[in-house]
Parts: structure tokens; C-alpha cells; sequence
């Protein structure tokens, strides 16, 4: 089968076979190229094709390819990770099947206030916020009770999350919303602080979802309630995970029907936001096996070796097989 794999590049110039010596040399270990191995290992024909911020050039390198299936790894658009949403728009746009989730829950997926809202209405836990945006005047709900975590309203991947943001009176909150405001140009949203195991769940499927092994966070070190929260540097640096023994490993002792718990809350999130092929959830399950959704991806990451990959191949499926899965979740639903 013909396979376009889109992505973000520096190099949007470059042509498929500048993408494959750069492989060659392996001067480079991104996500994109671990999907077209995984595809090239099924003995698709893959060609790939980089945007940043001209969508015509990828149009007319889909147009020359014309590929049965475009596998869609774009997080975002002339370096803006907000306009993720606008490249599969654009293959909505020119009838191109691709892979993920469509447009419409790329975008309200990372509206943290709109997803939480969407899923509060269907019945799923989600701790109470507010949004400060910028120019408004700081007043914080009485309702609100601290400590409270702030966060980029539209940011992924713990981005703008760090000890700091964890506040505990109206100085610290000032503090943090206004540092949120100048750094990222954007509104901020504070949470309640929910005490609890950090889980992460991946799906995979449409009509029907499969739940893949549930992965958890273990903070190591990190003693207090308010540390024990996924920054940026907990998620990405890893001489600070060594230095605190933090670990992504297979969460232990949920119960059966813990595990279905979890299933029907992901399930139902999955669905009410849209989401399409896979996608992960990221949880707290509280002391009392109350369950908390904090976030929820329709675009995470899958490079090889990676959390959704690990929870994949712990179900059984090798990274090739993965890969082919959410191809062919794509394909059996068609445009829909």
C-alpha cells in the first residue's frame, strides 16, 4: 500500500530520498522515521513528506505520490503547536484518508478548559479550574480551593509545567498566572490539585476500543503532593529522573474492576471528544479508587520505545504490528 507519512521538519525542502539518507546517517532519532520503518517492515511503499509552514508544497507531494493512506505525525504547524489541528484540516479539506484523529478533536483536545467541560458533561471526573486570560483581572473563584497547579492553556506534553506551578495562596497564583501570560502568550488555567497515582492509559480502536495496558508514573524521590506532579523536566530530562529514581513502568495491584473502571472512562472520553484510531489518557486515581482525568491526547507520542509503544507490544503487539494497527483502524473506518 502507498503511504504518506507527514510530519514536522526543519528541512521541509528536502525530498524523500534526503529524509532516507538522513536516516541512513542516523544523524537524527525521531518519531516519524520509527513509523516508516514499522511501515516499510509490512511492505507498504512509504514516501515521506515534511511540512512547517507551506502547505502547498506537501499538497504537491501528496498530489505526485498519491498515496492510499496518509499516516499523519504532524504536532503542529510554521512551529506553532496550537496549529496542529490545521494540517489535518488540510487533508480533511483535499479528501485525503489519513491516520488520528480529525481536526476538530486535535483542536478541542488541547483546549484544556473546553475538553474538561465536554468531559464533565459526560459523566467523568475532572478537577475544578478556572481560566485567567490575558488582560482580565486575577480573581480567583471562592469555590477554588488551594494548593492549585497552573498550566498553559494550550500547551501538550507537561510544556510550562514545573515545581512552581504548584501554588498555595493568591500571591503564588498571581505569580504563576502572569509568568504563564508573559512566557507563552496565552491564557492560564488552575486546577485543583488531585492527590493520587499518575496513570496513563493508551487506546486503540473506533466503534470498539481496546485498552492497552495501563502505564504509571513513579515519582521516586519526590515525597510530597505537590512534587509528585508530571513537569516537564520529570517527563523529559532524564539525568533528573536518574538523580530521583523516577520510572515509567506497568502499574501494579488494580484490581479487575479497577481496570474496567478505568476502560469505561477512557472509552466514554474517547468517543465524547472525537477521538479516532488511538489515543492516551492521562489520570489520578485518588485514595479511594476515584478516577480523575487530567488530560487526554488524541496525538500522542508513539516512537519506539515510548509509553504507548511499551504499553502495545506488553499486549502483544510488536512495534511493526502496532503501527500497522492504527493503519488499519484508519482504513476500516474510511473518512468518517
Amino acid at each position: 500500500m502507498k503511504v504518506a507519512v507527514v510530519f514536522d521538519s526543519l528541512h521541509p525542502e528536502w525530498e524523500d530520498a534526503e529524509y532516507r539518507r538522513d536516516i541512513a546517517e542516523k544523524k537524527t532519532e525521531e518519531a516519524e522515521y520509527d513509523v516508516a520503518h514499522a511501515l516499510m517492515a509490512q511492505d507498504h511503499e512509504v514516501h515521506f513528506v515534511g511540512i512547517r509552514d507551506d502547505v502547498r508544497l506537501m499538497l504537491d507531494r501528496l498530489a505526485a505520490f498519491k498515496p492510499q493512506i496518509v499516516f499523519n505525525c504532524s504536532e503542529s504547524f510554521g512551529d506553532n503547536s496550537h496549529l496542529e489541528y490545521a494540517v489535518a484540516a488540510v487533508l480533511e479539506m483535499h479528501g485525503y484518508r489519513f491516520t488520528g484523529s480529525p481536526a476538530t478533536a486535535l483542536l478541542v483536545a488541547r483546549n484544556k478548559s473546553m475538553s474538561k467541560k465536554i468531559l464533565a458533561f459526560h459523566g467523568i471526573r475532572v478537577s475544578d479550574f478556572t481560566v485567567f486570560r490575558v488582560g482580565e483581572d486575577l480573581v480567583r473563584p471562592s469555590a477554588l480551593r488551594y494548593p492549585l497547579i497552573v498550566k498553559p492553556l494550550l500547551e501538550d506534553a507537561s510544556l510550562g509545567i514545573a515545581q512552581s506551578s504548584v501554588v498555595s495562596d493568591n500571591d503564588g497564583l498571581a505569580e504563576r498566572v502572569t509568568f504563564i501570560h508573559e512566557k507563552f502568550s496565552q491564557a492560564a488555567i488552575a486546577e485543583e490539585l488531585i492527590e493520587g497515582r499518575e496513570l496513563y492509559v493508551g487506546l486503540i480502536g473506533n466503534e470498539k476500543v481496546e485498552m492497552l495496558p495501563v502505564i504509571e508514573m513513579d515519582f521516586g524521590k519526590l515525597e510530597t503532593a505537590e512534587r509528585r506532579i508530571a513537569t516537564w523536566k520529570i517527563k523529559w530530562d532524564e539525568e533528573y529522573r536518574k538523580q530521583q529514581e523516577i520510572r515509567t513502568g506497568f502499574a501494579k495491584k488494580l484490581a479487575p474492576e479497577l481496570l474496567e473502571k478505568l476502560q469505561q472512562v477512557c472509552e466514554t472520553a474517547f468517543h465524547a471528544l472525537g477521538f479516532h484510531d488511538y489515543g492516551r489518557f492521562d489520570l489520578r486515581l485518588t485514595h479511594d479508587d476515584e478516577v480523575y482525568m487530567l488530560e487526554a491526547n488524541p496525538n500522542p507520542f508513539i516512537a519506539r520505545e515510548h509509553e504507548m509503544a511499551m504499553a502495545a507490544e506488553k499486549a502483544g503487539m510488536k512495534y511493526a504490528d502496532f503501527i500497522e494497527r492504527i493503519l488499519q483502524e484508519a482504513l476500516k473506518r474510511g473518512h468518517a
